[in-house]
């Protein structure tokens, strides 16, 4: 009776008897469509084909990406003309009806374990980072996290710290001012909404000073937050920031 008991307790039992009723009972499915894929966090073969990864050439300031090749530090007549405070952007995808889903899902239907499936496809980009780096995920305001009860930028930034061994911190960067949501609004209503609402904690420029920051978020729009969040980091010190995100909308939003 003993060893019954000891074999029920043990991991050797949850994994050999409950994990099969588990994977029977609640199979993995795939992010997009739903149908059931081998493992977790895994896409069924035609979504993964559907989806528009963004790959190099690509614009060095926003990574739009080009037809082309035009050298590393090639800008986008856009960047050209209006350069982004920011270093870069490093998107998984393109923003499209299916790859949409995936932050959809996280943000609004509580499918937390998608965080670590973006922070594994962002995993590709971290080989051009030093030691000295830091990942700041983009911050909620106090009563939008209240409401939805997590960040889904600190998610994906906990999960590639973890997967990366880069520190993650969520205390520098803070979210002062409650905006609205930013969609359907045009760029230079973004801008003018976000360009004061974030700000840094006392001891932020020791922490920030010299390195390089990994801005994380989960959509790339018009680049609104990402630069506020930049202009504000690179006052404090920062080296180089870096936008990590699953998706950028490649469409220009209007400037009116």
């Amino acid at each position: 009776m003993e060893i019954l008991s000891a074999l029920f307790r043990s991991a050797l039992f949850k994994s050999v008897l409950v994990k099969p009723v588990l994977d029977f009972a609640l199979p993995a499915r795939c992010p997009i469509c739903g149908v059931t894929v081998e493992a977790d966090n895994r896409f069924c073969l035609s979504c993964w084909n559907s989806l528009d990864f963004l790959t190099e050439p690509w614009c060095a300031a926003c990574g739009k990406p080009f037809a082309f090749a035009q050298g590393n530090e090639a800008r986008c007549l856009s960047c050209l003309q209006q350069p982004p405070d920011h270093d870069g952007v490093r998107a998984v995808v393109a923003y499209d009806e299916n790859s949409s889903l995936l932050p959809i899902r996280l943000k609004y239907g509580g499918r937390l374990g998608f965080a670590e499936l973006i922070a594994g496809q962002l995993g590709r980009f971290m080989s051009e980072l030093g030691p000295e780096s830091l990942i700041i995920p983009v911050p909620l305001h106090r009563w939008r996290l209240w409401s939805r009860g997590f960040n889904q930028s600190v998610l994906i930034g906990r999960a590639l710290s973890k997967q990366s061994g880069i520190a993650m911190d969520t205390a520098l960067l803070k979210r002062k001012n409650a905006t609205p949501p930013l969609r359907s609004m045009s760029a230079k209503q973004r801008h003018n909404i976000v360009k004061n609402a974030f700000t840094l904690n006392g001891d932020a420029k020791i922490k920030i000073d010299g390195k390089t920051i990994i801005l994380v978020d989960d959509v790339y729009t018009s680049g609104s937050t990402a630069n506020a969040c930049a202009r504000i980091l690179k006052t404090a010190g920062a080296g180089r920031v870096l936008v990590f995100c699953w998706a950028r909308v490649l469409t220009d939003y209007s400037q009116s």
